[in-house]
């Protein structure tokens, strides 16, 4: 079982990472023809970088449109953040190469905020999921995989929660650690027994497998959205996408194409 757990998560996260790779090369290989900026746009590549840094931290444009879905997803984010940040200690080796950063990960501080931000992470999930069952507009245009996404997240934070705070659901973390590092390392360790120890890692391989080809694409896609990164400078410079100045080089290479 354990060997079996460690083959899965492994498959898991090589498909997620090579499929949000995958992804952002589409993405950027896309064309983006036409300077469309949604405006008011800054006029510098220094404007952008902090428009996008606007939007991926504090989501500006949604809180400037809709404050109760700016609230709850917001919330999510942020206390997904923090959770992925106390679960670090799992896979960061003290005496390793990252050992570095291990008193940051390790402080008594980050941990607590770390557990505690499960619970408003599933507050999250629970507003955002209310969110399409009760808005009429935007039960409209859900699909059944919009709800599926937000219940196996909902389902993971839920699972992890118990393991902080139900203690008939405490497991061996020192175990837990040893069987994390053994994964990375191709040294496989026995994984603790626990029921919900199983179905919290079965739900992180399944969204692992799932993330790469359903809506959570926006994780990369928020960066190459041509409204957002471009620089509204229609008038000083004359925009040409790199397929087109390809396309110029070639006609110039060959002048007969010209006509």
């Amino acid at each position: 079982m354990s060997t079996l757990y460690a083959i899965l998560l492994l498959a898991a996260t090589l498909f997620m990472l090579g499929g949000l790779a995958r992804k952002a090369r589409q993405y950027r290989a896309t064309p983006a023809p036409l300077k469309i900026p949604v405006t008011p746009a800054p006029k510098t590549t220094g404007g952008v970088v902090l428009r996008l840094a606007k939007e991926v931290i504090f989501f500006a444009s949604l809180f400037r449109s809709n404050k109760w879905t700016w609230i709850f997803g917001w919330m999510f984010h942020v206390s997904l953040a923090l959770a992925f940040v106390r679960h670090l200690r799992y896979v960061i080796d003290p005496d390793g190469m990252l050992g570095f950063i291990w008193p940051l990960i390790n402080n008594p501080i980050v941990q607590s905020f770390g557990k505690y931000a499960g619970i408003f992470l599933v507050l999250g999930l629970a507003g955002l999921l209310a969110r399409r069952i009760l808005v009429a507009r935007v039960r409209y245009i859900s699909a059944p995989s919009d709800y599926l996404m937000l219940i196996l997240i909902m389902v993971i934070g839920i699972s992890g929660l118990m393991m902080s705070f139900v203690p008939s659901a405490f497991i061996d973390i020192v175990q837990l650690k040893s069987f994390m590092l053994g994964m990375l390392s191709f040294d496989f360790q026995e994984l603790p027994t626990s029921v919900v120890l199983l179905i919290h890692l079965t739900l992180v391989a399944v969204l692992g497998f799932v993330l790469p080809i359903s809506k959570l694409l926006h994780i990369p896609g928020v960066f190459y959205a041509p409204t957002r990164n471009q620089v509204d400078n229609p008038r000083e410079k004359r925009h040409i996408a790199d397929w087109a100045k390809k396309l110029d080089e070639t006609r110039d290479s060959y002048p007969e194409l010209r006509d």
